[in-house]
């Protein structure tokens, strides 16, 4: 992933709804979801959530099938795993990072 790629994908997260939306599809794993059901869990209007999935989805973050009549929406997890590689890529100058503290934080070296 490129800073620009980066950049979108953490454009589209920082809006609440769309973090949600992400987190939903996570959260159901490979099956994915309808609309319907993102609406349902998530108590949004479908015009709404419609406008959200597209930015998620020119994002790269999320991917879209049809089903017959029904529309998927699906988790792009090796895109979200992109981006915590490259948000991480220069993590503890190199060293090996170690578990975290009981304070919560990544000791490095």
């Amino acid at each position: 992933m490129d800073e620009k790629a980066a950049v979108v994908s953490l454009a589209a997260l920082a809006q609440g709804m769309r973090l949600r939306v992400f987190r939903a599809l996570v959260g159901a794993g490979p099956q994915g979801m309808t609309p319907g059901a993102l609406s349902a869990t998530l108590d949004v209007p479908a015009s709404t959530l419609s406008f959200h999935l597209k930015e998620l989805m020119h994002a790269r973050l999320v991917s879209q099938e049809r089903d017959g009549r029904s529309l998927i929406y699906r988790p792009e997890i090796g895109e979200m795993q992109a981006l915590l590689d490259y948000l991480t890529a220069h993590c503890c100058q190199g060293e090996s990072c170690k578990p975290r503290s009981p304070r919560g934080r990544i000791r490095c070296g």
